[in-house]
């Protein structure tokens, strides 16, 4: 992302949900190269603290942390009490945090589940909900929600996941359409294989990550889309040929070809 695209939001706040690592990490060190104040939240304090630090040393912006917990229902109404506390007025709102849960569905921990719908969606939508009334009221602002290429098709053994990142998809697309009058933009990031800990966190087979992209370029794809007034944006030429194709295709043929690649012991 070119420094004149972060003009947007210099010297204004950002909130970023899942900073502490991966896509968060990234669009929190893009931005503060481009002079935004941020509002970082994950579960780890420690990371937080220490990328606080360093943000605020190497570019001279502001950092505040604020730990949070998203698959617990209070954490958006904590994190925005925070933000209200501060007199911190969100310009840019990305929600981020998300994780997926690999297998087969009905060996998959019924809590790992909900704790994924918790924080993938729900999250999405309570914050969402909590900082576009401020954006509306000001006639500007700008929502950034972290989908994935898997909200277009159905992926077996990330079924669950994948069901949760078309809905942040269709709820982006959607909100993006009710909140142009008011001069808020809305953007879902859809990245395809990324170079993060979710593949770790997720369980998934390493095959799938072979050709990942790094977390900086999703970053920069992901503002850079925001910026252009997009709806969604895919990261990557291969990923945007892949989804196109497959619109073409049986939605049972694409399910089909997913199983296969994604099928727990297959090398």
């Amino acid at each position: 992302m070119h420094l004149n695209s972060a003009k947007r939001w210099s010297g204004k706040w950002a909130l970023i949900t899942g900073a502490s690592a991966g896509i968060g990490l990234e669009l929190a060190k893009l931005l503060a190269q481009g002079g935004v104040n941020l509002v970082l939240t994950a579960r780890r304090a420690d990371r937080l603290e220490k990328l606080a630090a360093e943000l605020a040393s190497e570019h001279g912006v502001r950092v505040e942390v604020c730990v949070a917990d998203l698959a617990q229902p209070g954490a958006p109404d904590e994190i925005f009490e925070f933000t209200h506390r501060k007199l911190i007025e969100v310009e840019l709102l990305v929600n981020n945090a998300g994780f997926g849960a690999f297998g087969y569905v009905h060996e998959i921990p019924e809590a790992r589940m909900s704790e994924m719908i918790q924080v993938n969606c729900a999250a999405v939508v309570q914050l969402t909900r909590l900082y576009t009334p401020g954006m509306v009221e000001r006639r500007h602002g700008d929502v950034l929600i972290v989908a994935s290429v898997a909200g277009f098709q159905a992926v077996p053994f990330n079924s669950a996941y994948a069901a949760t990142k078309a809905f942040d998809l269709i709820f982006a697309e959607g909100i993006a359409e009710e909140l142009a009058e008011f001069g808020v933009r809305v953007c879902a990031l859809c990245p395809g294989s990324t170079n993060t800990e979710f593949q770790e966190v997720a369980q998934q087979p390493g095959r799938v990550f072979r050709s990942a992209e790094t977390p900086e370029k999703v970053a920069r794809v992901g503002l850079e889309g925001l910026v252009a007034g997009k709806s969604s944006v895919i990261s990557g030429t291969k990923n945007q040929l892949m989804m196109a194709g497959e619109r073409l295709a049986p939605r049972r043929f694409v399910a089909r070809m997913a199983a296969k690649m994604m099928r727990p012991g297959e090398s």
